[in-house]
């Protein structure tokens, strides 16, 4: 990044940096409600130093933010565009897609279709490598929490009482 570059300001950073310091200050305030400010020994007072240091730098942040000035295209939809990309927008609505499916359809069932759908938006090769990378990542994932941690997965309310019950 050249220095002419690093002095422009990006679409979305002063909402981004504002955020960051807003974020700090509730971050201390959760911190302070812990014990306060009794003494130097108490469960808070990590949390607070640390939150204060996020205050602190967040605070230098937003002031080099407002002194570089606004980028030559800084328009709704040129910042919108670069702060959220479609590629994101996708991830976004299959975890939601996924969040929602696991109940109902089960842990494996909606972790093969969101692994699968997700390699094939974001890793752009073919589809049955998708679909054989999402088979083999979801059996190490099964085996990995279901035998070794013994972790019971949900198994979704449409298969309950189905001969597939004990399999999955």
């Amino acid at each position: 990044m050249s220095k002419e570059e690093n002095l422009i300001r990006k679409p979305g950073e002063i909402v981004f940096s504002i955020f960051l310091t807003v974020f700090s200050v509730t971050a201390f305030w959760q911190a302070f409600a812990i014990s306060g400010f009794t003494g130097l020994s108490t469960a808070g007072i990590f949390p607070m130093l640390a939150s204060l240091a996020m205050i602190v730098c967040s605070l230098i942040i937003t002031k080099d933010v407002f002194a570089k000035q606004p980028h030559k295209m800084s328009g709704f939809a040129s910042s919108l565009n670069e702060i959220l990309p479609i590629t994101l927008i996708y991830m976004i609505v299959l975890i939601s897609a996924y969040l929602l499916a696991m109940p109902i359809i089960g842990f494996v069932f909606s972790s093969a279709a969101f692994l699968f759908l997700s390699f094939s938006i974001l890793w752009k090769k073919p589809i049955w490598l998708s679909a054989l990378l999402a088979i083999f990542s979801l059996a190490i994932i099964y085996f990995i929490f279901r035998t070794i941690f013994q972790v019971v997965l949900p198994q979704g309310s449409l298969i309950q009482g189905s001969i597939l019950q004990g399999q999955f």
